[in-house]
């Protein structure tokens, strides 16, 4: 059993471009020995993304909380909001960005089987083919 708080879960991992990834349960045994899944708060700051990539091996669910921000997966943009729910599949290639200009972007996300950085790709992004963003 674990139970958690994100304050206690310490420095968070932050990517190049700016994301805070806060890591509450996962494979390591300090947070549960999770192999099956792993949950993550994530805070994306105003101007930052995290970066465009994929995951070979991992689906990932997102959970809007607080703020919007354009996601774009495969050729498909569009927003992310509280109560929103996207699910990722594995070689999906996605990147997600904060829209606001004054507040932090903060979203839940599961992933199955649990979260390691070696399954992470850098990709490009291919051409929107679909966009939602002008609502």
């Amino acid at each position: 059993m674990r139970v958690v708080r994100k304050q206690h879960v310490g420095d968070p991992v932050r990517t190049e471009l700016g994301q805070e990834i806060y890591e509450m349960i996962g494979r390591p045994s300090e947070q549960g020995g999770s192999s099956k899944h792993s949950f993550m708060h994530m805070v994306i700051p105003p101007g930052k993304s995290s970066p465009a990539h994929f995951h070979k091996d991992s689906e990932e669910t997102y959970y809007g909380l607080s703020g919007r921000a354009h996601m774009q997966i495969d050729g498909r943009r569009f927003y992310v909001e509280p109560g929103v729910a996207v699910l990722i599949m594995p070689g999906e290639i996605h990147q997600i960005w904060n829209a606001e200009a004054d507040r932090d972007f903060e979203f839940l996300t599961i992933s199955a089987p649990a979260w390691v950085r070696t399954d992470t790709y850098p990709a490009e992004l291919p051409p929107v083919t679909e966009d939602s963003t002008t609502e």
